[in-house]
């Protein structure tokens, strides 16, 4: 059985009202948008308009805003409406005009396709007043279309008198609230911000009576322009960059895809940034600022550039404040970054004072590069700086005094090491920062005559002097006292010599080794059991801290004689915390409370012996 009136087809009921709510909350980021809609708007029916007058002199078609305070008015010479068109664009919501057959092999051209943007105007307005006239049947009357925010609307047609020349005015009553986004200083900024690169002529007037406005778009884009030397077209850029982004660019990279008529300048930051910030880039399409926070534009580790583009062939979203992620953005990515490679090529190649400054600042985006990056791991490895032993140099610096390159594997390792390993002539790079052990192992690729390794205890330790057996064993008794002293650390001492000979100690613990020491002490807490087992293996196994006295130095010449064994033990606790200190890693509690018990006890014999 069927039940009365189903399957009727039915239409849904569009509260009008609640539709401009959520475009204002979800859809549109401000009701400052509403500018940018209309004048998106104004340049799609000049657009138009030169399809249907192909041989119309350029500039003869334009757009005219007003604002008074209790108005704003945006007039354009564009293709306008007739009362049909009226009907089926503006009072169906989402039909648009661009979509019409007769235009949709030309809908590339437009910068607008969702049909939505005049409802954008009901964020600041609760009427929206239209006056068109269509160009395309020469005697066409005006039409009057009058759209309140309550979902009403009227439609008239009006003599030809009422608006003499084809084209469409729309003119907003603002509300009382929507002050901040109409009054003649905002509609003028707003004007300048979305249109500034619009290839149509702009004008902008703070009354309505007439007369001839102020240019909004006095210029085309910079890049657009021809300059009388190639200096004065790279200050021309930069200017603009500082101008746009607020800050002077260190170099600036022209972008040209013709592909996708796209061009644009990328900006180099004159400060560095954290790697990974991805910065908001400036996207037009065909003039019209699209979005000041197209970070999709670039790839992710072209985080030193800011760019501002304007192009012809990419997609907006339907709030056309962003960019729609498909096939073409992705290949305008790509090329984009071939770019900055290539600009990255030229300076290696051509001004090595650039390519100095640019590294100085953006070494870690260049490095996090890299990593990943073939060509330019070949192309500027050798110019990184790297922390080492020789100071901060690059690798062609370095690699040309050390055949066999040793690298740590943190900085707190690097710190313990760096002194002793560049007197004994040890080759040490500092591989603890992001990126730079990954890097420095690929130098052989670059360099295939310098040999890299890892950095272990083992190899350092070989470097140091031996003692001769007579002053082992009469330090012996020491060295056994200070392992005593030192064994709840997991540490070994011993007696070598090497130079600097003002470094009394050498702490070697790497972070591994004091991770399994961690687990062998968890062991050590467990009474029985399988874990206990297992970790009692591992304890086994687990490596130890090493100690290294230098005999060299007069301060431990000293404490291997002290034949007081309480003495000797605070001594050796002072040296082991000041050799801990000097490492710059963070000390365990334990480690806190050694230094300050071995200063006061060391402190207190002194004041003993004054006595």
């Amino acid at each position: 059985m069927t039940l009365p009136g189903t399957g009727a087809d039915r239409t849904f009921q569009v509260d009008l009202r609640g539709l401009v709510d959520l475009l204002s909350h979800h859809l549109y980021s401000s009701p400052r948008v509403y500018l940018r809609e209309l004048l998106q708007n104004a340049v799609d029916a000049l657009t138009a308009r030169h399809t249907l007058e192909p041989g119309a002199p350029a500039g003869s078609f334009g757009i005219r805003l007003y604002a008074d305070g209790t108005l704003v008015r945006v007039e354009d010479d564009g293709v306008g409406l007739t009362e049909a068109d009226v009907h089926t664009f503006l009072a169906t919501i989402g039909r648009s005009s661009k979509r019409a057959e007769k235009i949709a092999e030309q809908r590339g051209d437009f910068i607008g396709q969702f049909g939505i943007g005049l409802l954008s105007c009901f964020l600041v307005a609760d009427e929206i007043h239209v006056l068109s006239r269509s160009a395309r049947t020469p005697d066409a009357p005006a039409v009057e279309w009058r759209g309140r925010g309550d979902g009403s609307y009227t439609v008239r047609s009006l003599p030809a008198s009422a608006r003499p020349r084809p084209g469409t005015t729309v003119t907003l009553t603002p509300r009382a609230d929507a002050g901040e986004w109409t009054r003649p200083a905002q509609v003028h900024a707003l004007a300048r911000h979305f249109g500034s690169l619009l290839r149509h002529p702009v004008t902008f007037s703070d009354t309505t009576g007439g007369g001839a406005g102020a240019p909004v778009n006095p210029e085309a884009a910079p890049w657009e322009r021809t300059y009388p030397t190639p200096g004065a077209r790279s200050r021309a850029l930069a200017a603009y960059g500082e101008e746009v982004f607020g800050f002077a660019p260190l170099d600036t990279i022209e972008l040209d895809l013709p592909a996708v008529g796209l061009r644009g300048i990328a900006c180099v930051l004159p400060e560095a940034v954290p790697a990974g910030r991805r910065h908001g880039h400036r996207v037009h399409v065909k003039g019209m600022l699209l979005s000041e926070q197209a970070g999709e534009i670039l790839p992710e580790w072209a985080f030193f550039v800011r760019c501002v583009v304007d192009a012809e062939s990419l997609r907006p979203t339907a709030s056309r404040e962003s960019l729609y992620e498909d096939d073409t953005l992705a290949a305008v990515r790509d090329a984009l970054a071939e770019r900055l490679r290539a600009w990255i090529a030229r300076a290696a190649a051509g001004d090595p004072e650039l390519l100095g400054r640019f590294l100085q600042v953006h070494h870690l985006a260049v490095k996090s590069l890299a990593v990943h990056d073939d060509e330019i791991l070949r192309m500027l490895l050798p110019w990184l700086p790297f922390e080492t032993t020789d100071g901060h140099c690059t690798l062609d610096e370095f690699s040309r005094t050390h055949r066999t390159v040793l690298v740590t594997a943190s900085v707190e390792e690097f710190r313990q090491v760096a002194a002793i390993a560049s007197a004994a002539g040890l080759g040490v790079v500092n591989g603890g920062y992001t990126y730079d052990r990954q890097l420095v192992h690929r130098l052989p690729e670059i360099r295939p005559e310098v040999a890299v390794a890892d950095l272990d205890p083992a190899t350092l330790t070989a470097h140091l002097d031996p003692v001769d057996r007579e002053t082992e064993l009469a330090a012996a008794a020491y060295l056994a006292l200070a392992r005593d002293a030192l064994a709840v650390f997991d540490c070994d001492v011993a007696l070598r010599a090497f130079q600097p000979a003002s470094a009394p100690a050498l702490l070697v613990d790497s972070r591994e080794a004091r991770h399994e020491r961690t687990r062998s002490q968890l062991a050590r807490e467990q009474e029985g059991g399988v874990w206990g087992d297992i970790l009692g293996a591992l304890r086994q196994e687990a490596p130890r801290a090493q100690l290294i006295l230098n005999q060299l130095n007069p301060l431990v010449r000293t404490a291997v004689a002290i034949d007081e064994p309480e003495l000797a033990r605070t001594s050796a606790e002072a040296l082991y915390g000041q050799a801990a200190l000097l490492s710059r890693r963070p000390l365990r509690p334990a480690e806190s409370s050694l230094i300050n018990r071995s200063f006061l006890d060391l402190l207190a014999h002194a004041l003993r012996k004054d006595s």
